[in-house]
C-alpha cells in the first residue's frame, strides 16, 4: 500500500505554487560575433580551394609521369631477359622520347638524336646528369642486338634507375 504524503500546510502550499522555472539563458551562438571571423573564415577557405585546385592541376599535369613510370616497369623485366635485352633498351630510348613530346612542344623534341639529345635531358633535369643515360643515347640504341644482349646486368640497372630518376624528375617550363 502506498504512502499517503503528508499534507502541507497553507502557507508553504501557496509559497510552492507562486515559485517560477529557473530562467536559462540562451544557448551561445557558435557563429563569430564580428564580421573579421567572417572575413578570415572566408579567405581561409578561399586559400584552401586554391591549394586543393594547385594540387589537382599539377596531379592531372603529371599524369604522363605516372604512366611513363608504369611502363618503365615493362621495359625494365624485357631488359632483365637477355634474349630481349635489346627491345628493352630499345623501347627504354623510345620511352624517354615520348615523356619528352609529352611535356615539351613536338617541334622543339622530335627532331633531336645523339649529343644534342642527350643535352637537352641533362639541361632539363634537376640531379646532375647521368652517364649511363648519356650511354644509351649516344652508343647503345644504335649498336645491334648480339651486342646489347651480351652486356653486362648492371648495366640494365643503372638504365633503369637513371630513366626513372629523370622521368620522376625533369622540369617542364610552362
Amino acid at each position: 500500500m502506498e504512502a499517503e504524503a503528508p499534507r502541507l500546510d497553507p502557507m508553504t502550499e501557496a509559497a510552492l505554487k507562486s515559485l517560477k522555472d529557473i530562467a536559462v539563458p540562451e544557448p551561445i551562438s557558435w557563429l563569430p560575433q564580428t564580421w573579421g571571423w567572417a572575413m578570415l573564415a572566408g579567405l581561409l577557405g578561399l586559400a584552401l580551394l586554391f591549394i586543393g585546385l594547385r594540387r589537382l592541376r599539377r596531379y592531372r599535369a603529371n599524369a604522363y609521369r605516372r604512366e611513363a613510370l608504369l611502363h618503365l616497369l615493362d621495359v625494365e623485366e624485357r631488359m632483365s631477359d637477355p634474349a630481349r635485352r635489346h627491345e628493352g633498351i630499345h623501347a627504354l630510348a623510345e620511352l624517354l622520347k615520348r615523356v619528352a613530346l609529352a611535356g615539351w612542344s613536338r617541334k622543339e623534341v622530335a627532331s633531336m638524336s645523339g649529343s644534342s639529345w642527350v643535352r637537352f635531358l641533362g639541361d632539363h633535369d634537376d640531379t646532375p646528369s647521368e652517364p649511363a643515360l648519356a650511354t644509351l643515347l649516344d652508343d647503345f640504341e644504335y649498336r645491334d642486338d648480339g651486342t646489347l644482349d651480351t652486356m653486362p646486368s648492371n648495366v640494365e640497372s643503372d638504365l633503369t634507375t637513371a630513366a626513372r630518376r629523370w622521368i620522376g624528375g625533369h622540369r617542364v617550363s610552362t
